[in-house]
């Protein structure tokens, strides 16, 4: 199991919405903690003992575990005292008694929280933030009710304000299956929005005040500004809200507040429409009046649109290959990683490009960096034009690392890689090569969730992901173990078939 990466999304999401902390020093850890600590022995036995508990599985070794330890404890000593109190606990799941309590609860890469309640009934994953005073805010109203009673216009006007997504049920009387169903999608849905429940739809800022329920109104500070449901399904209840929760275009600039809707954007499994300019453009409205409807014209399409500042945009810029003299643009991003890109465009081509996109008419474009005139150090380099080449069908034993030059676990891995690859040069079917996955494109034979991500190409056209330990002895030993030859064609055999781009 790999558990000892980052996933693609969340450092996406870390280079386009946050800028880059400084790392800080962390002071002595008091002898006594607050954070249980708990392991394969006694993780359901404690686990049972309370109705609601935060687990953080870490790793010794990743530095944003360890810069989380000091406000991770810290919370837990504030939240020890809460009234109920909440209970913070950790697993090393980097030891090996743990790897399977780990895969367990779906935990691919470090720092990952979960949120057990009732006794491991349910599990959420935490999206709080990361530091003591964010985490207690965070925890004590996921530990509070998970919607709140509206009785005046006051509390309503005091809920709602703000740019926030605010979703309240109006009915008749507090019971019933719409009540239930409500409650139980509040209580599922409360680590991203907010909820209350009223009896009189009169007390709410926007929507028809006659209305007497049951029914569920979200009020927004985008696009129609408010929406209603009467579906008391919890599928479509959770749908109306993910789907009418979002604006129909992100905003990517400055703005704190837009930044959970980027999250949101980034994180969602769908086609992306991404256009770039410059929000100081004399073009800005135009532009913003095509994305708009072209968002109208696409929704239910399974696409997303957002609109990005380019002075917000670099981070993007970086991970898509993008270049300012590109700008206006719009890149086009399928879930499966083909990418279609319109540089240099004017507002009313939007539609029709999009529109040809649908009807098939585009080609994908592949970034990759040069091919390397020289190439002779230890590790190689490899590039997405010339990957299948030199790894897949090279007729080569290859280990292949995917990596980011900013990732720390990457920097710490060259070292061994280069010592592995020194040891094993006089082997001639043996490669141990690199690539810069933020600078290329991976291809689909790939599944690169984090970084580092080490996959093994042996000489017969085996493929398969490199989970050993990260010394350079054992990766040295593994490509001992695991190389062959190049597969020999069985002359009654049909001939082989090729593989389709």
């Amino acid at each position: 199991m790999a558990i000892s990466r980052v996933p693609i999304y969340a450092l996406l999401l870390l280079l386009l919405v946050f800028s880059a902390t400084a790392e800080e020093e962390t002071g002595d850890v008091a002898e006594e903690s607050a954070v249980l600590t708990l392991d394969s022995s006694n993780f359901n036995e404690v686990i049972s003992k309370h109705p609601f508990i935060v687990v953080e599985f870490y790793a010794p070794w990743c530095g944003h575990c360890q810069r989380l330890a000091p406000e991770y404890e810290k919370a837990a000593s504030i939240l020890a005292s809460n009234d109920p109190p909440v209970v913070l606990a950790k697993v090393d799941a980097n030891e090996e008694k743990n790897r399977e309590l780990a895969s367990k609860y779906d935990v691919s890469g470090f720092p990952t929280l979960k949120i057990i309640k009732n006794q491991g009934a349910s599990v959420q994953e935490y999206k709080g933030p990361r530091e003591a005073e964010g985490i207690v805010e965070y925890l004590k109203k996921q530990v509070g009710p998970a919607s709140i009673e509206i009785k005046t216009a006051d509390e309503a006007a005091k809920l709602t304000e703000g740019k926030k997504v605010f979703i309240v049920g109006i009915f008749p009387e507090y019971s019933g299956n719409e009540y239930d169903t409500f409650m139980s999608v509040a209580d599922k849905l409360r680590s991203d929005y907010d909820f209350a429940h009223t009896l009189d739809a009169k007390l709410l800022p926007r929507g028809d005040t006659t209305t007497k329920g049951p029914l569920v109104r979200l009020l927004k500070p985008f696009d129609e500004l408010f929406v209603d449901i009467k579906d008391f399904t919890a599928e479509a209840l959770e749908t109306f809200i993910e789907t009418e929760g979002m604006p129909s275009v992100a905003i990517f600039d400055s703005d704190p507040s837009n930044h959970p809707y980027l999250l949101k954007f980034f994180n969602k499994e769908n086609t992306k429409a991404m256009l770039f300019l410059n929000f100081s453009s004399n073009k800005f409205e135009a532009f913003k009046s095509n994305i708009d409807e072209a968002a109208k014209q696409f929704k239910g399409k399974d696409v997303s649109f957002l609109m990005g500042d380019i002075e917000a945009s670099q981070g993007a810029f970086q991970y898509f290959g993008l270049k300012e003299d590109q700008v206006p643009l719009i890149v086009l991003q399928q879930h499966d990683g083909d990418k279609y890109l319109n540089p240099n465009l004017e507002p009313d081509q939007i539609l029709p490009w999009l529109k040809d996109y649908k009807e098939g008419k585009l080609k994908a474009y592949k970034k990759s960096e040069a091919i390397p005139e020289v190439n002779d150090e230890p590790v190689k380099v490899v590039v997405a034009d010339n990957i299948h080449d030199f790894v897949l069908n090279s007729g080569k034993n290859v280990l292949l690392e995917f990596y980011a030059p900013w990732c720390g676990h990457c920097k710490k891995l060259a070292p061994i890689l280069e010592e592995a690859a020194v040891t094993l040069k006089n082997e001639e079917d043996v490669v141990i090569a690199k690539m810069d996955a933020t600078a290329n494109d991976v291809p689909k034979e790939f599944e690169v969730t984090g970084y580092p991500t080490i996959y093994f190409s042996s000489a017969s056209g085996k493929l398969v992901q490199y989970e050993g330990d990260r010394t350079a002895e054992a990766i040295i030993d593994y490509i001992k173990k695991n190389k062959d030859s190049p597969a020999t064609a069985d002359s009654s055999s049909p001939e082989p078939t090729k593989d389709e781009l």
